[in-house]
């Protein structure tokens, strides 16, 4: 029995700070002497102190209790359910989205947005390499770990003017934790904090490094700038305002700026809709503005804020990828997802239309495949189709991307004997395609009309669901012998493929699924694989996998594989065997996609969960970029 409590709220702060950090001779240690020319950077007196570890923690709750009396001798209390479910009766009708952060990012090359932050973060590159000293890093450790004498850090432009009005604290702090921050060339690794005080006012100030200067830019090294950001962020509890100074040679052209945003929000992801009470964690909470201050310049500050916010928008996507993988079969199924599609077409604000096709519709168009396994699920198949349309009208290329939706995969009377608490994700196609639908919304790329289809349904077992042996017929009229009921994926992709080809008459396919263990098995955990006969549609899907960072590689599509798919009573059986299965789950899939058509199968069943974090949201970035680069 639970009573009332009054709504509360809990707030503790734990802060250590040390002043054991001296300056070279000649100096005041930090926080024991007033500093005075850092009056010249912000505003007034101050006095510095180096926090190796500061945490702080606010959390607030409010509890409540609904009383039910049915008699004077009987008292229910129920308090009300932390999110929607399923009842006894009843499967849950709709899915809890969480919202993106609501702090902005903004562009500036006013070194006067300095002055005003609670948290000022600078970028610092490490000393630029000679040629033959690459790999030097491991005998640079080893020099440190021995107390030897640390090289003296070389800063330049406003960084260095930092350090010279603050005595050189900036340097110190560098050399204090070089074994760490490499003077910078660590990239992503940040110092501890220095904390400057002025009255009851606290200013944050710590160094964050980019890598060599003049060192080849890898590929995601501005999304991991950006997360390092938010990392930051996060850590320094509190912060409402945040500042980053970068050097003039940080690039600063839109796509940069894009995939730094992007990164940036959806490192704050954090999925709460299944917790309670002090279990629930929200990332940087009190965070409002973030501002870049530019060192080097803003050409255009109205292009730059433009692709700040496209990299919000594909941020939304993403999260709602996470969202939908993340999310339990007590709250997701086929309905429920349905639910989310219209709500991706409602807040298009009109770009995207959203038509949803039920039972009889299917049966209409002859589904039988998607419907075999639909048979075994508790709700109804829910067959989507988003269609994103461009507000010109103009529409130079018809695009579709399909998306594996099996709510949940128990393997049917094939029944699974490892991984079953994970099969929630096997939605992992449908949910990177809606994310990419809701993103695409967005973005409102012109020149292009996108399709996103999904064949939603369940995996189950009940006196209705498919057995071993039975015949289906796809929309196109393939019959398909099931001599595996845990090889139920490509039956439901079958289906929506003949629709993307034939009924929507789509120009070039390509499709994403959680489809086998035997990719996992290939190409592990971080990398997905793409099987097309179409070279020019492998080098663009290559390309921008490069750009989006979700890491890829293209498989073979070996035909004689095609004899492992022969049935001796149907035209093609449903799975091969256990040699080859990935190459074999693609073939099957080409029997439904017309063979001139350019046509992709991408296998995302590795990167697309994390056994520490959960959801990835892998996929959403890939398609859509592939779908915005589709008019170009």
């Amino acid at each position: 029995m639970k009573l009332a409590v009054p709504s509360a709220i809990i707030s503790a702060m734990a802060f250590y700070a040390t002043t054991s950090t001296a300056f070279s001779t000649g100096r005041h240690r930090l926080g024991g002497r007033v500093v005075s020319n850092a009056a010249k950077i912000f505003g007034t007196t101050a006095f510095l102190a180096q926090s190796p570890s500061s945490v702080s923690v606010c959390a607030a709750k409010a509890f409540s209790t609904r009383f039910f009396s049915k008699s004077s001798s009987a008292l229910q209390m129920a308090e009300a359910a932390p999110f929607k479910s399923w009842t006894f009766d009843k499967s849950c009708d709709s899915m809890e989205f969480n919202r993106v952060s609501s702090a902005t990012i903004s562009i500036t090359d006013d070194l006067k947005e300095l002055d005003e932050s609670d948290l000022v973060i600078i970028g610092i590159y490490g000393p630029k390499k000679e040629e033959g000293e690459e790999g030097e890093e491991e005998e640079e450790e080893q020099e440190a770990s021995k107390d030897e004498e640390v090289p003296k850090p070389t800063l330049v432009g406003k960084a260095k003017d930092l350090d010279d009005l603050l005595e050189g604290a900036l340097s110190d702090l560098m050399m204090e934790n070089y074994k760490e921050f490499k003077h910078g060339a660590a990239a992503g690794n940040a110092t501890p904090v220095l904390r400057i005080y002025s009255g009851d006012k606290t200013k944050r100030i710590l160094l964050l490094g980019m890598g060599n200067e003049g060192k080849a830019m890898e590929s995601g090294f501005v999304a991991k700038i950006g997360s390092a950001l938010a990392a930051q962020c996060d850590t320094n509890k509190k912060v409402k305002t945040c500042s980053i100074l970068l050097p003039s040679i940080f690039p600063m052209d839109d796509a940069h700026l894009h995939d730094f945003s992007s990164e940036f929000y959806n490192s704050l992801y954090s999925d709460n809709r299944f917790r309670t009470k002090d279990k629930i964690k929200h990332k940087a909470e009190h965070l409002e503005t973030v501002t870049i201050v530019a060192e080097g310049g803003v050409t255009n500050v109205d292009a730059a804020m433009a692709a700040i916010e496209t990299g919000k928008a594909l941020a939304s996507g993403v999260t709602l990828t996470k969202d939908i993988v993340n999310a339990p079969h007590n709250v997701l199924n086929s309905e429920s997802l349905a639910d989310v599609a219209r709500k991706i077409a409602k807040e298009s604000g009109g770009t995207i239309k959203c038509t949803i096709l039920g039972k009889e519709e299917c049966e209409k168009r002859g589904m039988g495949a998607y419907l075999g396994v639909a048979r075994g699920s508790e709700t109804e198949p829910q067959f989507i189709h988003l269609t994103y349309s461009p507000k010109s009208g103009n529409v130079k290329k018809k695009v579709g991307v399909v998306g594996k939706g099996l709510l949940f995969d128990t393997g049917g009377y094939n029944i699974k004997t490892a991984m079953m608490e994970l099969m929630k994700f096997d939605c992992g196609g449908a949910a990177a395609v809606l994310g990419a639908a809701r993103a695409v919304g967005a973005l409102e790329p012109e020149g292009v009309e996108a399709h996103f289809i999904v064949a939603a349904c369940e995996n189950m077992i009940n006196d209705r669901a498919v057995v071993p042996s039975d015949i289906l017929t796809a929309s196109n009229g393939k019959t398909i012998e099931i001599v595996n009921t845990d090889a139920e994926g490509r039956l439901t992709l079958a289906d929506a493929l003949v629709y993307a080809d034939k009924e929507v008459g789509c120009e070039s396919i390509i499709e994403l699924s959680t489809l086998t263990g035997a990719c996992m098995v290939s190409l592990g955990k971080e990398v997905c694989g793409v099987w097309t006969s179409n070279d020019d549609l492998a080098q663009a899907l290559a390309d921008i996998s490069k750009v989006t960072g979700e890491k890829s590689w293209r498989m073979p599509l070996e035909k004689s594989y095609n004899k492992q798919l022969e049935s001796k009573i149907a035209d093609i059986s449903n799975c091969g065997t256990r040699y080859g299965g990935a190459i074999t789950a693609a073939l099957f899939l080409q029997n439904f996609v017309d063979k001139k058509k350019p046509f992709a199968h991408i296998d995302i069943a590795g990167p697309v969960w994390d056994d520490k974090s959960g959801a990835t949201g892998f996929g959403a970035k890939l398609v859509s970029e592939w779908v915005s680069r589709q008019s170009k």
